[in-house]
């Protein structure tokens, strides 16, 4: 009879690991998951802030700006160059720019 009790013991202890194990497993899933959406968000806010910029210049002066350097000087715009590629297409002064941010590293 007491070896069944320390079996049982066993058995449980066991099964907490396993559970325990999963746990760890799935957290570390959707952290690095989490990661993943954070950069993509970044991106589009980075997008979204240099096209709202170089729309206020157009408003301001009546042209866009022809690069990011105008925006970084003239609208005191900061851009994440460790993280992100920006690229700045300006075709026409009257069109607005395309622009493109990527993302330097991409998670595995």
């Amino acid at each position: 009879m007491y070896s069944d009790v320390r079996q049982s013991k066993g058995f449980l202890i066991g099964l907490v690991l396993v559970i325990l194990l999963i746990a760890i497993i799935a957290a570390w899933s959707l952290a690095r998951g989490s990661g993943a959406d954070l950069t993509e968000e970044g991106a589009a806010a980075i997008k979204d802030t240099v096209q709202r910029s170089a729309l206020q210049c157009y408003v301001v002066e009546g042209i866009y700006p022809p690069d990011l350097k105008y925006l970084e000087e003239h609208y005191g715009l900061e851009v994440n160059t460790k993280e992100f590629y920006v690229t700045y297409d300006a075709y026409a002064s009257n069109q607005p720019p395309n622009v493109t941010v990527t993302p330097k590293r991409m998670a595995n």
